[in-house]
């Protein structure tokens, strides 16, 4: 395929324009080599200093794959102690049971491949700070405050192998079993074993967010509010923690180049197809998402932190990779796609203009996984908005009561909203909620709940309808939140920030009662984390 380099320049010109903020940078690579590059603004507004190649971010959960290529390379390539003791897989395992409760292993049938493939069914312990009572702005460290953190792991969500959710504690879980098989720290045995033969000079392991090399500062807000600097204070590795450059991301994408060429690599075994446990195509492994453009197969993966985004994503049957980083909160995977989708030619898919039933818009609750589901009106006509991940999603219409899209499809009928989230594995059959002004201002939701599976305790306070959450736990007393009535026995607790970015978003509260109507107690939500019961105490 060629490239007309002209044409790759006014596409990263644009989108310079278009994902404005503080600063930003984006390279794209066809056969190996950089076709483009376009660099904007500035690391640091307060100090001046311009962005540049060389100037260093956080890849956050891009540092995933990073992850898994070690682990595949460790099992392949084991040191000479490791290798002496035997099955290698085996070993794997065996930490994986010692740092998880054996309880949960053994009633789950949780394995490390379940870890890698998002398909553990574990609930997200970034989601899980909340609930421990963390404040938005808060502090956690790794050896201070995650094993309390997986010794309050005793259930999963879902059965594992049978769905994708997203969980950072996969990863965390698997850098620990990685040092633990080894007696290596995971930052030596990256910087040896991929990022120095990647090629990645300056690239490094950095956990402490608070610690970032400078002159790099990300920025929270946006034109409209204005830019403040992003507060981060926390710890994380194996699900995040790498620190690098342009420059060095586009060495590795050089790098992934060279693997797929290579049959045996630890690459082309990333990228390989994924079932889940139903036989069902799953888009992620490895720490790596498997995405389609048009008809184009690109592996890739995002990072978010407070002020920082960032995503890279790669074709390799066409040879073709694009970067971006971001020092502010505008959204890089669009910014990656657009790039690709410009240089491949690929035009987005048309969808007709349709008129939506207004049996679709409300709020709906999934009988199965307790979670709430609004749909408004999108930008465009033939849009709708859904929230029930962390942030709105957008689907579009085929007619009036369908939705068509290869992540996600849903039908209204009346009020019964059906939604079957492919890539998710995930299939939901909600009914709609019947706002009721008496269950509005009633106030017997106050009081104090305590969820003993993960140690946590909810207050609720207020009056006449204006209530607030506040959560508490092994990282204390959270701050407290509005709560919002949906309609039948559901509130939400707003989240607009947690101590991770995204944060969780809304906490989906579905009340209980006794016989003689009072609330003795709920089940608690989020996407990330789902399927907790608060007695009242």
């Amino acid at each position: 395929m060629a490239v007309d380099k002209q044409r790759v320049k006014e596409i990263l010109d644009d989108i310079a324009l278009r994902y404005r903020g503080p600063g930003g940078a984006i390279a794209v690579l066809k056969d190996g080599e950089v076709i483009g590059q376009r660099v904007w603004g500035y690391a640091d507004l307060d100090q001046l200093i311009p962005m540049e190649p060389q100037t260093q971010m956080p890849i956050c959960s891009i540092s995933k794959q990073f992850v898994c290529a070690l682990l595949l390379d460790l099992q392949r390539n084991p040191p000479p102690a490791v290798a002496a003791k035997g099955d290698i897989q085996k070993q794997f395992s065996e930490k994986l049971a010692e740092l998880l409760q054996p309880d949960l292993i053994e009633r789950s049938g949780l394995k490390l491949e379940h870890l890698h493939s998002m398909q553990s069914g574990l609930r997200d312990y970034w989601a899980m700070t909340t609930l421990w009572g963390v404040k938005p702005d808060g502090e956690f460290l790794i050896e201070r405050d995650c094993p309390p953190a997986l010794a309050r792991t005793k259930s999963t969500h879902f059965e594992p192998g049978a769905e994708f959710s997203y969980c950072n504690i996969n990863f965390h879980a698997l850098g620990q079993i990685i040092e633990r098989v080894t007696g290596e720290p995971l930052g030596k045995l990256l910087k040896e074993r991929i990022l120095d033969p990647a090629g990645m000079d300056t690239a490094f392991l950095c956990p402490n967010t608070a610690r970032h090399p400078p002159p790099c500062v990300g920025y929270e807000g946006s034109e409209s509010t204005g830019y403040v600097p992003a507060v981060n204070r926390m710890e994380w590795a194996g699900d995040a923690g790498i620190v690098a450059s342009l420059n060095d991301m586009i060495s590795y994408e050089k790098y992934l180049d060279r693997l797929f060429g290579t049959e045996q690599s630890w690459y082309r075994t990333a990228i390989e197809p994924k079932e889940y446990s139903d036989g069902a195509a799953a888009p992620y492994n490895y720490g790596l998402a498997h995405v389609k453009l048009g008809e184009v197969d690109t592996y890739g993966h995002g990072g978010a932190l407070r002020g920082y985004r960032i995503h890279r994503r790669h074709a390799p049957h066409e040879r073709l990779s694009a970067v971006v980083f971001l020092n502010h909160e505008a959204a890089a995977d669009s910014a990656v796609a657009d790039a690709l989708r410009g240089i491949l030619d690929i035009p987005k898919p048309a969808y007709p203009s349709v008129q939506p039933d207004p049996a679709w818009f409300g709020s709906f609750l999934d009988e199965d996984s307790r979670l709430t589901v609004t749909v408004t009106k999108g930008w465009n006509a033939g849009d709708l908005t859904i929230n029930y991940e962390g942030s709105p999603e957008t689907i579009k219409l085929v007619d009036p009561k369908t939705s068509l899209g290869s992540d996600i499809t849903a039908s209204i009928d009346g009020d019964v909203l059906k939604m079957h989230r492919v890539l998710e594995n995930r299939k939901l059959h909600a009914r709609r909620l019947v706002w009721r002004e008496s269950a509005a201002k009633d106030e017997s939701l106050k009081g104090t709940y305590r969820c003993e599976d993960v140690d946590s305790v909810f207050h609720c306070t207020g009056e006449a309808g204006m209530l607030y959450g506040v959560f508490e736990g092994y990282l204390g007393r959270g701050l407290p939140t509005p709560m919002r009535y949906l309609g039948d026995d559901v509130w939400v607790v707003t989240c607009p920030r947690g101590l991770d970015a995204p944060a969780p978003g809304d906490w989906t509260v579905v009340l209980r009662r006794n016989e003689n109507n009072e609330v003795t107690g709920f089940t608690i939500g989020c996407w990330l984390a789902r399927g907790m019961d608060f007695v009242k105490i």
